[in-house]
């Protein structure tokens, strides 16, 4: 089976062209290609295919083989595959996910893509929609202990559930240790993602990530713009600020006309392999 590793902000995943490619069970291949040392090594699967509602439509799996709904990261480097491995000539994509329809502009260098806008859509805030087992129209600096602690987080759907919780320094947060704890608590029936973040200024945000089903990795698209949108919410930032990642920078804002979400960052393309199975 061809593979391509690609990644946004460090943020890798296995692509495959479904087009090309019949992928019998995702979730396994998913766990074998996603592991260190024995597989590819990467947060985990995406799979490129045809849809009937979009240009293109995309799945993802999770490195512990669960399907997650959305990846913006994942979401940019499609636009960037499709395009410049001739599937399109289009420079603005309609891409369906397991959250629905999202849309992309590439931005060209030299004929390749080099940065590409998403649109995300409109954050969801009900907590039954995220979904988050609270009662209420939104979950805001709601307190959960953990590990002696009191953790304030506002709950935010972008396509996928985030829990976002503000510090004062995130490098200094036991991220494992805490984001798996609030990962799997009973409060989120599909468990979450969370981020920890610190307000560095107006419009910059700096952010670390635990990623549900792939643990901490050095970036996540839907969790930079869940992390804006839980700043605005809580007067800490401006609708269009930088998020600081591990693996680089997003832009993100969020739009007060449509309500939307926009995200712009790379999209880089790594190496192309065979993966010949166990």
């Amino acid at each position: 089976m061809k593979f391509t590793k690609m990644h946004g902000l460090g943020n890798d995943y296995v692509y495959v062209n479904t087009f090309e490619e019949a992928v019998a069970d995702p979730r396994a291949l998913a766990v074998a290609l996603s592991r260190p040392h024995f597989g590819v090594g990467s947060d985990g699967l995406v799979l490129i295919g045809p849809s009937d509602d979009a240009d293109f439509a995309m799945r993802m799996f999770n490195a512990d083989g669960s399907e997650g709904e959305m990846c913006g990261n994942a979401a940019r480097c499609i636009g960037k595959y499709v395009h410049d491995r001739g599937l399109t000539r289009k420079t603005r994509l309609t891409l369906a996910t397991g959250s629905g329809v999202r849309t992309l502009a590439l931005e060209l260098r030299a004929g390749s893509v080099d940065r590409v806008t998403l649109d995300l859509g409109a954050p969801t805030l009900n907590p039954a929609e995220i979904p988050v087992d609270l009662p209420g129209e939104r979950v805001q600096a709601h307190p959960l202990p953990i590990q002696g602690h009191t953790w304030p987080i506002t709950c935010v759907g972008m396509g996928n559930p985030h829990a976002v919780t503000f510090v004062d320094d995130p490098q200094a947060i036991d991220v494992a240790g805490v984001g798996t704890q609030i990962e799997r608590h009973p409060l989120f029936p599909n468990r979450t993602n969370v981020e920890f973040v610190r307000v560095a200024g107006p419009d910059r945000l700096e952010m670390r990530v635990w990623e549900r089903g792939s643990g901490e990795t050095l970036a996540c698209g839907t969790g930079a713009a869940a992390s804006l949108v839980a700043a605005v919410l809580e007067g800490r930032c401006a609708r269009n600020a930088t998020v600081a990642l591990a693996g680089g920078e997003l832009q993100v804002a969020w739009d007060a006309t449509d309500g939307h979400v926009y995200q712009t960052g790379p999209a880089t393309f790594v190496f192309d392999g065979t993966w010949l199975g166990d």
